[in-house]
C-alpha cells in the first residue's frame, strides 16, 4: 500500500515539474515598453515654430518581456500614438515629425493592446503602453534672418497671409512684419474685403495679380493696395 502511494505521489510530483517547466516556456509576457529616445527636441528660439515642418526622428520601442527575461525591438508591432498632433505626429513605424503648427510639449506613446506568449497563450490581454516627449522649442522673436514687412495703402481692408507662415494681419495692424529664413522664396497672399489694387516690391506676381513672391535674401518690404 505504502508503495503504490509513493508511486502515485512521484507521478504527481513529476507531472507538476512538467507543467512548470513548460508553463515557464511558453508563457513569455510583455511587462514594459520603453522608448529610444525618450526626449526629443526640435527648433530653437530663434527659429519661427512653421520652420520646424517636416524635421523627424526614427523612435525605437523595446519590450521587457519575463519568462525569460528578454528585451525585444518591437517599434513595428506597437500602436504609436500623440496627444498634440499640432505639435508632432508619429506614424505607424514610429517616425517621429514635427508639424510646424505649435510649440510645446507632446507626449508620445506607443501600446501593445493584447499580451500573448510566443505560443499563442494568452495572458490576460494586459494593456502596456510606453511614453517619451518631443519637444518644440517655441519662437522670441530674437531671429536673426531676414524680416519681411507688408505696409497697407488704399482705403479698403484686407489680409495678407505668407507661405511659409509668418506673415497673417489684417489691414489693421500696419505695417504686418514676419521674419524668415535667409534666402527661402515667400509668396504672400492678399485676400482683399473690395477691390485689390496691387502690390508694390515684389519680385514676381501670379496671373492673378494676389499672389506677390520675394525671395528672401535680406530684410525686404512691400506695400498692398485694398480698395
Amino acid at each position: 500500500m505504502n508503495r503504490k502511494m509513493f508511486s502515485v505521489a512521484a507521478l504527481m510530483i513529476a507531472g507538476l515539474s512538467l507543467l512548470s517547466i513548460s508553463s515557464c516556456g511558453n508563457k513569455s509576457q510583455l511587462v514594459s515598453i520603453g522608448i529610444q529616445p525618450g526626449v526629443e527636441t526640435f527648433g530653437a528660439s530663434s527659429i519661427p515654430v512653421s520652420d520646424n515642418a517636416g524635421s523627424s526622428v526614427q523612435l525605437r520601442a523595446l519590450g521587457t518581456y519575463i519568462h525569460p527575461p528578454v528585451t525585444h525591438d518591437i517599434t513595428n508591432q506597437v500602436t504609436w500614438a500623440s496627444n498634440t498632433p499640432d505639435i508632432a505626429t508619429v506614424n505607424s513605424t514610429g517616425l517621429l515629425t514635427a508639424t510646424g503648427v505649435a510649440c510645446g510639449g507632446a507626449l508620445i506613446s506607443a501600446t501593445v493592446t493584447t499580451n500573448s506568449s510566443s505560443g499563442g497563450i494568452s495572458s490576460t490581454g494586459a494593456i502596456v503602453t510606453g511614453y517619451m516627449t518631443a519637444n518644440v522649442v517655441c519662437f522670441t522673436g530674437t531671429s536673426s534672418g531676414p524680416t519681411l514687412s507688408v505696409t497697407f495703402l488704399g482705403t479698403g481692408t484686407g489680409t495678407v497671409t505668407s507661405s511659409p507662415a509668418g506673415l497673417s494681419c489684417t489691414s489693421a495692424a500696419n505695417p504686418c512684419i514676419g521674419t524668415f529664413t535667409s534666402g527661402t522664396p515667400v509668396m504672400v497672399t492678399a485676400a482683399p474685403n473690395g477691390t485689390f489694387g496691387g502690390w508694390g516690391g515684389c519680385d514676381s506676381v501670379d496671373g492673378t495679380g494676389l499672389v506677390c513672391t520675394v525671395n528672401m535674401t535680406g530684410d525686404r518690404s512691400l506695400t498692398a493696395t485694398f480698395n
